[in-house]
């Protein structure tokens, strides 16, 4: 599924690199959380994998292709990226709108362009979300509206970005329990160390843009002296009251 090789990326007018000999594999169907402190590089990783981001050197390889210019259409159309603000990622007037954009831009006729929305709504049981401005939506719906924006155009592999960042408690569970029922092979990069033990099966720990550790979530979730080396703390649901 995906590949990534000794993988380096610098700044422009920085000397240092905010990701240095980075190399993993993701199989597809699995889920991976990456943690790490503020600036150990993870929101740049996913922006890397994205092509948002251009990287220095290494590798990256998506179902046997290579992420380079002439193949960044391609990939992209079986990458979703879900960016940690969804109003960075919500800007047309309605929620229908929003979702229909992807299709729109790839050439998709009218009547299918809706069957698709309708799909993506449906899945995410928001239908009843359709004809509101995406703008009055609450924290939680426009969590959901922009991952349908994403679920519309069937990527494989769904890049997340803080998910849980911004909701309530009981916005947090549902969006939880939306991810745990979709198929797609996941990327998550996270702060929400509870989120990555119900969600993922598999970390990634990046400290100072290096992984650190690449282990089984209880591995390295329940290791509190790891976590504190790389300035995180345990998950609150196994810190002692």
């Amino acid at each position: 599924m995906l590949k990534v090789t000794n993988l380096s990326v610098k700044y422009d007018l920085s000397d240092e690199y905010a990701l240095k000999g980075v190399e993993f594999t993701v199989q597809s169907g699995e889920r991976v959380a990456v943690i790490g402190a503020n600036g150990a590089g993870k929101s740049t990783l996913l922006l890397v994998l994205t092509g948002v981001l251009s990287h220095d050197s290494g590798g990256i390889v998506i179902d046997d292709i290579v992420l380079e210019k002439k193949t960044m259409l391609e990939l992209r159309k079986k990458l979703g990226m879900i960016f940690q603000n969804p109003d960075d990622q919500l800007f047309m007037p309605t929620v229908y709108e929003d979702i229909a954009f992807g299709p729109r831009n790839y050439g998709s006729p009218e009547a299918e362009t809706e069957a698709k929305a309708d799909e993506a709504l449906s899945q995410l049981n928001i239908s009843h979300l359709k004809r509101r401005l995406s703008h009055k939506l609450s924290g939680g719906e426009k969590r959901l509206v922009a991952l349908a924006s994403v679920l519309v155009m069937k990527p494989v592999l769904l890049l997340l970005d803080e998910p849980t960042s911004f909701l309530d408690p009981k916005a947090r569970r549902r969006l939880i329990g939306v991810l745990d029922a979709l198929p797609q092979t996941m990327i998550i990069a996270t702060h929400d160390l509870d989120m990555a033990l119900d969600l993922c099966g598999r970390v990634i720990l990046l400290k100072e843009g290096h992984i650190h550790t690449d282990a089984p979530v209880n591995d390295a979730l329940h290791n509190a002296d790891l976590l504190e080396e790389c300035g995180l703390e345990l998950p609150l649901s196994l810190q002692k009251r």
